[in-house]
């Protein structure tokens, strides 16, 4: 009875201290340290120090030499915070050794053992040593001799178990001296130093011992249990010699009884109640020190307490899935758990599953199994209960999954991914591609997600060959994530061929290889050769052998090329998807040279002066050269000669040929053809062309030359044609000259007309103008003797202002136009009569009335608007003309309420009332 009142008395305290954390033990953060204390200090108080924390703040008191000091009997020690101070110290009464104890409720501590010492420093010894007398200024040397010796002595060193010496081990300069840095212990053991000289030897032996104060390797911990539990600690630490442990509780000593049972390092205590809580010290020492850890064990007991982990309230499950609810009360001892569902206690089946740690399990739930569970703790002290909601929904599942596709580049797939869910359930879908999640809601070009709640589709759009690759649809819901994959395949035309070379080149061939590039998913059926020079226009596909490569040939002959050019060739493959993108050009090459093989064309000449022979022909491109020191041949012959002349023309552009020779008879045949030469020979030749000797100019004026005047800027000059022969000189056409007396030479207008033409009109004449004109004949050579300059004056100009005051009436079909007679100016011609110009207003064709009158009648249908201008006729020309009238159609007048029958007029002006009719002629 006395233990349980105990413990009800101490069940508050313990669950404060357990439940808020706020209490803790004493912990050192500062121990005494050994002081060795000079007796002529000018100090006359002593500090060790101590300082720990702890809540509440720990309380301190000190031992000296495993007694308590009582600072009410002792004048000279006292406490400055928790360091020990010790005023005017004595030797005999203060030295020893000195330990700090810290403690508050929850337990005490004990520091390490500090050692004070007092320094001092006896007499000497009052013998004397014999005087030395020295001079004034003089260096002198105090002996200290040394055992007698002859010579320097060899100095030797060695372990006298045999092992070897430590290859850390230095020496000083003589030996004397054997040295080992960071002595650890496979070092110690017996060493031996042999010195000898011609004298003999010595042999002198020592040994060396390691030792080490302890170290902790395994330090106690603090430990909560609960009362009844049972208690092992066990605390390890090296040294040598090994050190011995012993162990304290709060500060006191505890040694082995009916429940405790200590074992060098461990400490075991049974059947634990409150009394047993407190701070624990696990001391390890050896001769050299001591050293503690220090732990806190707290022994607990309380009544089952769900405050600080209740059963979850709400817990959600889908149909067939498994559920742990948790039961995690606070009790000490643990307490027993049962549950119930509802109002019934809960029995363990296949399905249902009480486990150890007090959690309920439920396996391949059912919708049965929703409702409110119960959880019941129970222990000495008390009882407890915890309740939380099951739901069970339904799962969701991926009804439509993305499958595996093989697509074209650039087209646009929809990877579906739907699922049915629970209502209740809100669904995520995130997609990822080759495991990096795709975030659509940055905008990323290409996908697109579409489909609603339960769709989760993902939309992908142009696709291209980097989106070949694994395509992750995940679902999450609050339950579960689930996942459907589907590789995406996208072909393409082929990636560019790769190391074109060109192997071998001739003057006509090349020899090339290549590698494939990657074929884009689609097996590359077929590769083309390009060949680019100076002179073509871009890339041109290349003659092969063979003729087709397919897909696994990686090496052809170039055929067909031009000798002597310069040549990039690259490969472009192709698949069932189409033509991928070229190789990298190869280097630059030029073929080899080689004889020219194309001829000229077009050869022709003709003309040039007396006893000249003009050859022409179009010239070779400079890719048909085939090599260096290019030009042409030209051969010669008058026809009916078997012997040819042959000149060499050396310009690479040249293009023409004069040959010399006053023997040449005028404009007569030769045989002519040209050929082509380089540095490797000569080359193919033209057909045979006929082409005439230059020729004299005409020797003939010709004769009746006339000129009359057609109106204010046009005359017509005309002449007798000449009747030539070879002697006169032969008639190609005539050049018209004309002229005004004040025109300068190059004033003189130059007309030339073709054939047995004897007659041409001159325009674009200034008016009322005096003009000469004369004639001559002109071939090949040049122009011949002009003919007697004759004149004639150009006509006034037309007049220049326009018919006015126009007026118009229609009745039916008849339109009777009027207007007033245009006076002209003296420099102007007179009118001899009007043009009137009349078109309907879709059509262009213009129809032309001719009179001498001021007034016109016109008889045509009027089922479309008509046009009409008016102009004058003089011998100068057509005048101005007036502005076009637009008459509207009939339909148009009667939808204006216009009386069609009765005859109406409109004026533009004045309104005339005489009327003609005349013919109407057409203007084509």
């Amino acid at each position: 009875m006395r233990l349980l009142w105990k413990l009800v008395i101490l069940l508050p305290l313990i669950s404060i201290c357990a439940g808020d954390g706020l209490l803790s033990r004493p912990v050192f953060i500062q121990e005494p340290q050994d002081v060795i204390f000079p007796l002529d200090s000018s100090k006359s108080e002593i500090f060790l120090n101590c300082a720990a924390n702890g809540y509440p703040l720990p309380q301190y008191r000190w031992k000296q030499n495993g007694t308590d000091i009582d600072f009410t009997m002792s004048y000279h020690y006292r406490l400055d915070g928790g360091s020990l101070a010790i005023s005017s110290p004595h030797t005999d009464q203060d030295i020893g050794s000195y330990q700090c104890l810290a403690t508050n409720p929850l337990g005490t501590i004990l520091s390490r053992k500090a050692k004070l010492q007092f320094a001092y420093i006896e007499e000497f010894e009052t013998k004397t040593r014999s005087t030395v007398s020295v001079r004034e200024g003089q260096g002198v040397v105090l002996l200290c001799g040394p055992p007698p010796h002859v010579g320097v002595p060899d100095i030797s060193w060695r372990r006298m178990d045999g092992s070897l010496l430590p290859g850390k081990a230095k020496y000083s300069k003589s030996k004397a001296i054997l040295e080992i840095p960071n002595f650890q212990q496979e070092d110690e053991g017996f060493y031996e130093c042999t010195a000898g000289n011609l004298r003999g030897r010595n042999i002198a032996k020592g040994q060396l011992v390691f030792y080490a104060p302890p170290e902790w390797e395994q330090k106690i911990q603090n430990t909560y249990l609960s009362i009844y539990d049972s208690l092992f600690w066990e605390c390890k630490a090296s040294g040598k010699p090994s050190p011995c442990y012993t162990w304290l509780k709060n500060g006191e000593r505890l040694n082995s009884e009916e429940r405790i049972r200590i074992e060098n390092g461990t400490l075991i205590i049974t059947m634990l109640n409150i009394s047993d809580s407190g701070v624990y010290q696990c001391a390890a020492e050896n001769k050299y020190q001591i050293i503690y850890a220090n732990a806190e064990l707290k022994v607990l007991a309380s009544a089952p307490n769900f405050s600080k982990s209740p059963v979850k309230k709400l817990s959600v499950v889908q149909v067939g899935g498994d559920i742990a609810i948790e039961c995690k009360p606070i009790a000490f001892p643990t307490a027993a758990i049962s549950w119930k569902k509802g109002t019934e206690s809960l029995r363990q089946s296949k399905r249902v599953l009480l486990i150890e740690d007090g959690s309920l399990k439920i396996y391949n739930v059912t919708r049965s199994d929703a409702g409110s569970y119960t959880c019941i703790a129970t222990n000495q002290f008390g009882i407890a209960k915890s309740t939380g909601s099951l739901v069970v929904k339904e799962r969701t599942v991926i009804t439509t999954p993305p499958s595996k596709m093989e697509v074209t580049v650039g087209e646009s797939i929809v990877l579906p991914c739907q699922v049915s869910h629970d209502p209740s359930i809100e669904v995520v879908f995130v997609w990822s591609f080759n495991g990096d999640i795709i975030d659509l809601k940055k905008g990323i070009t290409h996908f697109e997600r579409i489909g609603g709640e339960s769709v989760g589709d993902l939309m992908i759009r142009n696709i291209q060959l980097n989106h070949s690759g694994k395509y992750m649809c995940t679902v999450q819901t609050t339950l579960e994530i689930l996942s459907a994959v589907a590789d995406i395949i996208v072909r393409g035309p082929p990636g560019p061929p790769e190391d074109v070379r060109v192997e071998h080149i001739s003057s006509s061939t090349s020899q090339l290889s290549w590698k494939p590039g990657p074929d884009n998913n689609s097996p590359i059926q077929i590769f083309t050769i390009q060949t680019r020079t100076a002179f073509s226009l871009g890339w041109q596909a290349a003659s092969t052998v063979p003729e087709v490569l397919n897909g696994k040939t990686y090496n052809a002959t170039v055929v067909g090329l031009s000798p002597w050019v310069e040549y990039e060739f690259r490969v472009v493959a192709g698949n069932s998807i189409g033509i991928g993108e070229p190789s990298k050009p190869s280097e630059l090459l030029r073929t080899k040279a080689s004889v020219p093989v194309v001829a000229p064309t077009n050869i022709n000449g003709g003309g040039g002066s007396r006893s000249e022979l003009v050859i022409t022909w179009e010239s070779i491109p400079e890719e048909l050269q085939n090599g260096e020191g290019f030009g042409y041949i030209v051969m010669f012959r008058p026809v009916g000669s078997t012997t040819w002349t042959k000149e060499r023309v050396v310009s690479v552009e040249s293009s023409r040929f004069i040959y010399r020779n006053e023997s040449i008879i005028p404009l007569s045949p030769f045989e002519v053809k040209v050929g082509v030469y380089n540095n490797e020979g000569e080359g193919s030749f033209s057909t045979v062309s006929i082409v005439y000797s230059g020729e004299d100019e005409p020797q003939l004026a010709p004769r009746g030359t006339s000129v009359q005047s057609v109106s204010a800027s046009e005359m017509e000059v005309s002449w007798n044609a000449i009747d030539w022969n070879r002697n006169t000189g032969r008639v190609l056409g005539y050049e018209v000259l004309y002229w005004t007396d004040d025109s300068k030479e190059s004033m003189i207008g130059k007309i030339r007309v073709s054939g047995n033409v004897t007659v041409k009109n001159i325009t674009g004449l200034k008016a009322n103008t005096v003009y000469f004109a004369s004639v001559r004949a002109y071939n090949t050579a040049g122009t011949g003797p002009s003919s007697a300059p004759v004149n004639v004056t150009t006509k006034k100009s037309p007049p220049s202002q326009p018919p006015a005051n126009i007026a118009w009436k229609l009745t039916n079909s008849k339109l009777c136009l009027n207007w007033e007679h245009v006076k002209t100016m003296e420099n102007e011609s007179e009118v001899l009569g009007y043009k009137i110009l009349y078109r309907q207003n879709r059509q262009s064709k213009t129809y032309i009335l001719e009179t001498n009158n001021t007034s016109a009648e016109l008889l045509v249908p009027f089922e479309e608007d008509y046009l009409i201008e008016i102009r004058t006729v003089s011998d100068g020309g057509d005048g101005s003309s007036s502005e076009e009238i637009r008459i509207p159609k009939m339909s148009s007048l009667s939808s204006r309420g216009i009386q069609v029958l009765e005859p109406s007029i409109h004026f533009l002006s004045i309104v005339l009332v005489t009327f003609y009719c005349f013919a109407i002629q057409s203007l084509i």
